[in-house]
């Protein structure tokens, strides 16, 4: 008796040290702190297939009714698991609600509709970094708790050449010259006129008859999100973006997906994000961390802030890990470590986009232990001039400082190994390179309006810095 007593409390002793152990660690790391704070989502042990409601899996019947009715019993039940077997389902959009697990069985392909009449009516959402009514996401969830995505199966955008993309009006994504697009007087322009009176977000009405892209993934306002093991294609616009929402968790999920604005993640408003162990080859940023558009951002004013990336996998996209160009209300407190970034098709690894319209600020950017294979541009860009419109000048002075990059190896740099544009006015701060290799930069570092970068132990092109 005496020997089991004394094997219980050694036992209770060492769970209790290692515990203690475990807060003192998340103490001293920043990175294991956020993670630790992160409430994944959990589940009552309850299945719902959508079989059982009617789905039928050929590709051709609309199972959008079935898929409501499951998640809709799944709800009255208290919560679980919504599965979608093997086999081709085609759906319009599916909305999630709290305590929903929409999980895809292996061999699963959700394919969302092409008949955009099916999008309708208007939800609230954003686009660009401005919240307006608009086509509903393919997958959405508005105001809900405990909600995931998960399974080895795959949701299909079927978006393509004659499906959303030549919306964006570029001829390589299947626009005609005199046919819709998103730069008509009544679409973009009309928003950003309504950004900068101030509408109401329920005055800034669009869907039928307008032609902006819905998103992919979009839970908004959201609280203990999960998305895991699944695969993305064909999106007409972002991909995964949450937005105003807190505790996210990305794990294990594929993007493959090149349309025009075919970013990975997009968390914006957002804090407490864990992206890990994720592939992205995307058609834009791999991932892009927002916070508002202008006089929008400035308006909701919540910074994106509490984001770990971590052994991450980026192929083909503009950037491999962002910050903008929709960054009015700030980010901050952003590490990326243990992530392989490699494509011909890669223009940056690391990138900050602003002007002064945007403004906003990046500060304590953490980047550690990074490979990178080939990239077309630069390793590292910052640029506080950033427009692809029309006059990107106004009155709010970017600030970006605290950029930190430690044992990173790069074999290709493309044009510039460290290309920076800040501002006279507020120059780029307090940037460190420690441990860091740049080979092949056909330039090493082209800089303006910038403090001298502190370098430690760091080679471009063989020259020590």
């Amino acid at each position: 008796m005496k020997k089991l007593l004394l094997s219980l409390i050694t036992t209770l002793l060492i769970f209790s040290c290692k515990e203690e152990s475990k807060k003192e660690i998340a103490q001293e790391d920043p990175v294991a702190k956020i993670i630790e704070g992160i409430i994944v989502p959990e589940f009552p042990d309850k299945t719902f297939n959508i079989k059982d409601f009617g789905a039928v899996n050929d590709g051709k019947t609309d199972n959008t009714n079935a898929i409501k009715e499951a998640i809709k019993a799944c709800t009255n039940a208290g919560g679980g698991k919504v599965i979608i077997p093997k086999g081709k389902y085609l759906t319009g959009p599916i909305h999630l609600k709290s305590n929903i697990n929409l999980h895809l069985e292996e061999g699963a392909e959700v394919l969302f509709t092409k008949d955009k009449k099916a999008y309708l009516p208007v939800v609230h959402t954003s686009y660009e970094g401005v919240e307006l009514m608009n086509y509903s996401p393919l997958i959405y969830a508005y105001k809900q708790k405990n909600i995931a995505v998960t399974g080895k199966g795959a949701f299909n955008g079927q978006a393509g050449k004659k499906n959303w993309w030549p919306w964006c009006g570029a001829e390589r994504y299947g626009h005609k010259e005199g046919t819709p697009q998103q730069k008509d007087s009544i679409n973009l322009p009309t928003l950003r006129k309504m950004n900068e009176a101030g509408t109401p977000v329920a005055e800034r009405v669009f869907g039928e008859g307008h032609h902006l892209r819905p998103t992919f993934f979009e839970p908004f306002e959201c609280e203990n999100i999960l998305v895991q093991g699944v695969t993305f294609t064909n999106a007409p616009f972002w991909v995964m973006h949450p937005i105003k929402s807190t505790n996210i968790t990305v794990d294990g999920v594929t993007v493959s997906s090149h349309g025009p604005n075919n970013d990975g993640c997009d968390p914006e408003y957002s804090k407490n994000v864990y992206i890990k162990n994720c592939l992205f080859d995307t058609g834009d940023d791999c991932i892009a961390i927002k916070s508002g558009r202008n006089d929008d951002g400035r308006r909701v004013n919540i910074p994106s802030e509490n984001i770990v990336v971590e052994n991450c996998e980026m192929k083909d996209g503009h950037g491999g890990v962002v910050m903008g160009s929709e960054i009015s209300a700030g980010v901050r407190n952003v590490y990326v470590r243990n992530c392989k970034m490699d494509s011909p098709n890669l223009e940056r690894a690391i990138r900050i986009k602003t002007n002064t319209l945007r403004g906003g600020f990046v500060e304590n950017v953490f980047v550690k232990n990074v490979e990178v294979g080939q990239v077309k541009e630069a390793f590292l860009k910052i640029n506080t001039h950033y427009g692809i419109y029309a006059n990107q000048e106004g009155n709010y002075m970017p600030s970006i400082k605290n950029i930190h990059i430690e044992d990173v190896k790069v074999d290709n740099g493309g044009k510039y190994g460290i290309l920076i544009r800040g501002r006279e006015a507020n120059p780029v701060k307090n940037i460190t390179f420690k441990n860091v290799t740049i080979k092949k930069a056909k330039m090493p570092m082209l800089m303006e309006h910038s403090e001298p970068i502190q370098f430690t132990n760091t080679t471009i092109n063989g020259a020590k810095y």
